[in-house]
C-alpha cells in the first residue's frame, strides 16, 4: 500500500517554528525517526519512507499554506495514491495544545490550507490529523497567534506530543484510520 502523508506549513525562515508549521515539524520528526531525508521536488520537499509493508511519500508543500491543494493533487496523481490513503497534518486552534485528532473527512473549519485541498481534490472526504495548538489569544489576534512561536513551556512539551502524532501516522498506515482514531484521539 502507498500513502501520501502531507504536513502543512509555510516555507521561509520567518515561519520556522511557528504554530502554523506544526505539519512540517511533524514530518521532519517522522523523517528523522525513519532515517530518510527530504529533497526539493515539484511543489514541495519530498521524502520516501517505509513502515513495514507500507510505502509512504512524505510531502511538505512549497506552495504556501493557502495553495496546498496544488501540491496534494499533483503528488496524489503522480504516485497513484487513493484518496483514503492521504493523511493531511494540520494545526488546529479548536483543540487544546498537543491534542491529536484523526478524522476520515470533515469541513475546513476556516483553515485555508484545508479549504484549498478540498477545492483541488473536489471533496473534503480525505483523512486528516489535526494537531492542537490551543487558542490563547485575544479577540482579533488569531493570525498573530497562529504565525507566532510556541511558548517556552509548550516548546518543552512539544517533542513528546509530536512523537504521538508520528505514532498515529504509522498506525494509520499499518492498521487503518479506525484503529488510529480509537488509539490516539483521546491521548
Amino acid at each position: 500500500m502507498k500513502y501520501l502523508i502531507v504536513g502543512l506549513g509555510n516555507i521561509g525562515n520567518e515561519y520556522v517554528g511557528t504554530r502554523h508549521n506544526i505539519g512540517f515539524r511533524t514530518l521532519d520528526a517522522f523523517a528523522e525517526a525513519s532515517n530518510v531525508s527530504f529533497t526539493t521536488e515539484r511543489y514541495g520537499d519530498v521524502a520516501r519512507a517505509r513502515v513495514k509493508n507500507a510505502q509512504l511519500v512524505l510531502l511538505k508543500p512549497s506552495t504556501y499554506m493557502n495553495l496546498s491543494g496544488n501540491a496534494v493533487r499533483y503528488w496524489k496523481e503522480k504516485e497513484g495514491i487513493e484518496l483514503e490513503n492521504i493523511l493531511v497534518i494540520v494545526d488546529d486552534i479548536a483543540l487544546p495544545f498537543g491534542a491529536v485528532r484523526i478524522k476520515p473527512r470533515g469541513s475546513d473549519a476556516g483553515h485555508n490550507g484545508l479549504k484549498n485541498i478540498a477545492a483541488m481534490l473536489g471533496t473534503d472526504a480525505y483523512p486528516r490529523l489535526r494537531f492542537g495548538i490551543g487558542n490563547d489569544f485575544p479577540r482579533g489576534c488569531q493570525i498573530d497567534y497562529v504565525l507566532g512561536q510556541f511558548t517556552p513551556e509548550q516548546q518543552k512539551l512539544l517533542p513528546a506530543r509530536i512523537d504521538i502524532a508520528v505514532d498515529a501516522i504509522k498506525t494509520f498506515c499499518l492498521a487503518g484510520i479506525q484503529i488510529a482514531m480509537n488509539t490516539y484521539n483521546n491521548k
